[in-house]
């Protein structure tokens, strides 16, 4: 396994990532390594359309518990359940706030042009060891963290 240095802390408040996985072994597995790569977050875990849907429409106005990324499965387990949360964002005034990253084992032409077609940031094929899952958010991390300039929240 590589070492990898340790990120160091950028925010005093643990900023919230929402992370929509159906399977809890896949979950349990992104929390470890986002408690890793992304020390300064709080990984909120919502495992089903209607709960991840809910958890939007309540705190949409918050800028405390508003996610500041979504990573989302697109099979939860149903592709249709996946696209039901992209079509809510898409049609939502939470659209456009934070970055809707979809992580997916499809790597299907298919299933990556129809989440781009709701205006994602990214599709990542989901990793499929624990090593890879470290790689992968070590990237993401430098990406989305370290490159890329999102929006303030609201003090």
């Amino acid at each position: 396994m590589s070492k990898h240095s340790t990120p160091r802390r950028r925010k005093e408040t643990p900023v919230p990532i929402l992370v929509v996985e159906n399977n809890a072994e896949q979950w349990l597995i992104i929390r470890a390594v986002l408690a890793q790569t992304f020390p300064e977050v709080t990984p909120i875990w919502m495992n089903n359309t209607a709960q991840t849907i809910a958890y939007l429409q309540t705190h949409a106005d918050d800028p405390v518990k508003l996610p500041r990324l979504i990573l989302a499965e697109l099979y939860l387990p149903r592709r249709e359940d996946g696209v039901a949360i992209l079509e809510f964002i898409k049609n939502s005034a939470f659209y456009r706030k934070p970055p809707i990253i979809t992580l997916s084992f499809s790597q299907t032409t298919e299933d990556i042009a129809l989440v781009y077609s709701f205006s994602v940031a990214s599709y990542i094929v989901k990793p499929s060891t624990y090593h890879e899952w470290l790689n992968c958010l070590y990237n993401f991390r430098r990406y989305w963290w370290e490159v890329v300039t999102l929006p303030l929240r609201t003090q």
